[in-house]
């Protein structure tokens, strides 16, 4: 269930704005695909060394929810950026 979002209205950004905006794309692209080589590199190690599943398992279960918590953070900020509220 996606809610709809609507522009509060026109949106100005200044050029400092943009960049700043980018950079919070590129930490969150940055994070996301760090998360996403622990869980490949957890699923190795537990295919390689079995008797360490245990020990990985706790690491391979923290990275998605910690990607969809950058995610939803840059997502709050994107939207506050352009003025953008659920209707």
């Amino acid at each position: 269930m996606s809610a709809s979002y609507r522009p509060s209205g026109p949106v100005t950004l200044t050029e400092d704005q943009i960049l700043a905006l980018h950079r919070r794309l590129r930490d969150m692209r940055h994070d996301v695909n760090g998360r996403l080589a622990n869980i490949a590199a957890a699923a190795e190690l537990m295919r390689m060394r079995p008797e360490t599943t245990a020990e990985r398992l706790k690491v391979l279960l923290e990275q998605p929810h910690q990607a969809a918590e950058a995610i939803s953070h840059f997502s709050r900020d994107f939207e506050t950026a352009f003025g953008l509220s659920a209707d």
